[in-house]
């Protein structure tokens, strides 16, 4: 875990709070990092990515994490999370 401070109340006292990130998901392509990162970004969750390795020739980027800050770990994880479909049917008769 990453720790950063963020300015709060700055209206009449500016102090710092630590934060801690943590990587919610690596990615094989920064691509699909910033795509997540916009989904978040959707629903006001900060967000950041880290480079992990070499960029690609390619244009895909190389591999990356996206990390947000711990007390958004779950509410990102849910709105990341693939939809489960209902698989009930109605039985007709």
């Amino acid at each position: 875990m990453w720790s950063q401070s963020f300015k709060i109340g700055c209206k009449t006292k500016c102090y710092s709070k630590p934060v801690s990130w943590i990587a919610l998901k690596t990615t094989s392509a920064r691509w699909e990092a910033e795509l997540m990162q916009q989904v978040l970004a959707a629903h006001e969750i900060p967000s950041r990515i880290i480079d992990l390795g070499i960029a690609s020739y390619f244009g895909q980027g190389g591999p990356a994490a996206l990390q947000v800050r711990s007390i958004d770990q779950w509410t990102a994880l849910l709105l990341l999370s693939p939809v489960e479909e209902d698989n009930t049917e109605v039985q007709e008769n």
